[in-house]
């Protein structure tokens, strides 16, 4: 499999132009090339920034080379796989922590590439690669820890698995209740409906089957960018969802033209102040 970015020349020529930012491109590479089709609800992209992308970006490429997740757009400013993209830090942007990223692995053989790959590229060992029976019957995972407290998984599991690379995401939250409550308002506008709730933990399904956002209480994750799919309705139903409720608007909805002709989106933070998008491409 080869590791070249298949963004498209355009798009590497706007950047190398100076005439869209890094982070304009980063979010345009991961969905160049995606069809006008309209998607059903599903992580559309999540963006962690990091310290020095040089050496996350090649760790990353050998742990998701081992999945066979490829690598779609590499710049010295940003590194992107499909729906998961690493950034650099800025003074105005600091780096993500606390964030459990779980990738898809075809076979429990990959997941067990992945953890060697992960330790062989300087990350911590999180949990070797094995059967997790109390997730369920057929899971069958291992993680990795990077330097910032952030935690990657590769799952293996039986059936129907989620489009794009990712499985699940979870984030630690200062206070489960609100997090949820702030979740639960956005969730008919980002397709976000839950499945679980508890005292210290819930869980939403992203869209019908495209993976799982899980809120767990802990020392907050922090400076992580999530974006869900939707249209120019559900776009701007999240926004006055979200600041109705009084949540934070980080970006009204509107276009994006710095990210490609058509980007449609708006910003909310959420209770810990991470990034929350809702984006329709019209590709």
């Amino acid at each position: 499999m080869s590791n070249e970015p298949t963004a498209s020349p355009k798009l590497n020529e706007l950047l190398e132009g100076g005439e869209i930012s890094p982070e304009a491109y980063a979010e345009y590479s991961a969905t160049d090339g995606v069809s006008n089709t309209r998607r059903p609800a599903m992580f559309d992209h999540v963006t962690l920034r990091v310290a020095e992308l040089p050496t996350a970006g090649a760790a990353f490429t050998v742990m998701l080379d081992a999945l066979e997740i490829e690598q779609t757009a590499n710049t010295p400013v940003f590194s992107v796989w499909g729906n998961f993209a690493l950034t650099k830090k800025d003074g105005e942007h600091p780096i993500a922590r606390r964030v459990h990223v779980a990738f898809v692995a075809p076979t429990p053989a990959h997941v067990d590439r992945f953890w060697e790959a992960g330790i062989h590229a300087g990350l911590t060992d999180d949990g070797p690669p094995g059967p997790r029976p109390d997730y369920a019957d057929d899971y069958y995972a291992a993680f990795v820890k990077d330097a910032a407290g952030n935690s990657f998984e590769a799952v293996y599991r039986d059936g129907e698995r989620p489009r794009g690379s990712i499985d699940h995401i979870a984030i630690r939250v200062d206070d489960v209740a609100a997090a949820t409550a702030f979740y639960a308002t956005i969730g008919p506008a980002a397709g976000l409906t839950v499945s679980r709730q508890g005292t210290d933990s819930a869980a939403f399904s992203v869209g019908t089957s495209d993976g799982s956002l899980l809120l767990v209480a802990g020392e907050p994750t922090q400076n992580v960018h999530l974006a869900f799919s939707g249209d120019d309705d559900d776009v701007r139903r999240f926004h006055a969802d979200a600041t109705a409720a009084g949540y934070r608007s980080n970006g009204e909805p509107g276009e994006r033209p710095g990210y490609h002709a058509g980007y449609y989106a708006a910003y909310v933070l959420d209770p810990d102040g991470n990034n929350i998008e809702v984006v329709d491409h019209h590709r």
